[in-house]
């Protein structure tokens, strides 16, 4: 989702108060070319990507995700997000 410019604005001072300074781990599902986008602010972007990758290791890890893979084993993938299971009844009179 993008950040409003107030969040953008605070990330950023995150990072500059951590920059070079201590650890920092962050993790998104979209590209750096996309992050423009996220900050509604390509200059922002830039200036925080250089702080962040300036001593940084990168991983890109690409494939299904845990969370997909773990809800097509229990059948739920494809169901709409705000449904409930269904509820079985079981009838246990004699």
């Amino acid at each position: 989702m993008p950040l409003s410019r107030e969040e953008a604005s605070l990330f950023f001072r995150l990072l500059v108060r951590r920059y070079e300074r201590g650890s920092l781990i962050v993790t998104s599902n979209k590209s750096f070319t996309d992050w423009g986008e996220i900050f509604n602010d390509h200059v922002l972007a830039t200036a925080i990507l250089d702080r962040l990758l300036h001593h940084a290791t990168t991983l890109n890890i690409k494939g299904e995700s845990y969370r997909l893979r773990e809800k097509k084993k229990a059948g739920l993938f494809g169901r709409p997000m705000n449904s409930a299971p269904e509820e079985v009844t079981t009838d246990v009179s004699a």
